[in-house]
């Protein structure tokens, strides 16, 4: 079965720092890594705003989410210190999908970066998107120095994106290369992204917790 992913991301300016990262670090990552199913439970932070923060959470499959264990800590069960800090928060993304590029790979580790790209595309235009995307767009960004992963999913419930791209990438620099800027222009490209709707780009760095 193909490989899932959970994508969250927060503007966490409201939140009291120390305990946004506190929850996150001493609960809500060690509850979701004790959940049968879940792989790599990574943090990061917004590389030109550190009030953004995003967690990416690798899934055997995406059915993980609709397990006992998973149901017991998420959902309407989710701890009381999860909905205060919550509450606090403005989430920006929550992404459950499936792996469709490239077959099962898991995320890389060590990377230093993540940009994350959600999007919707006009209906009339979703299949040539989806060619352009896995046959041109990946590819070309997969080939950029300082890539170390490139992956698409395809959501699996009714959410604010159909389509989700992450790029474990060196350092968050890799996107202002000219190899980068390079490998994502094309004639293709500009004919496509008139169709794009409801587009999010964070670009992260990899977080790390405060001594």
């Amino acid at each position: 079965m193909a490989k899932g992913i959970l994508m969250v991301a927060f503007d966490f300016s409201n939140a009291h720092e120390d305990e946004f990262h506190d929850w996150y670090d001493l609960e809500h990552v060690p509850e979701r890594q004790r959940v049968p199913g879940f792989g790599a439970c990574e943090r990061w932070i917004g590389a030109t705003n550190p009030k953004i923060a995003a967690a990416s959470y690798d899934l055997d499959t995406i059915g993980v989410l609709q397990s006992a264990p998973y149901r017991a800590i998420g959902g309407e069960n989710l701890s009381v210190w999860s909905k205060r800090v919550t509450a606090m928060c403005k989430r920006l993304l929550r992404f459950e999908g499936e792996q469709i590029l490239p077959g099962d790979q898991a995320a890389p580790r060590g990377a230093g970066g993540l940009l994350i790209n959600a999007m919707n595309v006009a209906p009339e235009h979703e299949a040539e998107f989806n060619e352009w995307y896995s046959n041109e767009h990946i590819p070309a960004l997969a080939a950029v120095p300082g890539t170390l992963c490139a992956r698409r999913f395809r959501s699996s419930v009714e959410g604010s994106h159909r389509y989700l791209a992450l790029y474990h990438l060196a350092s968050p620099d890799v996107p202002s290369t000219q190899a980068w800027k390079s490998a994502a222009a094309s004639p293709w490209t500009d004919k496509l992204r008139p169709h794009f709707r409801d587009h999010l780009r964070i670009l992260t760095g990899a977080y790390k917790r405060a001594k």
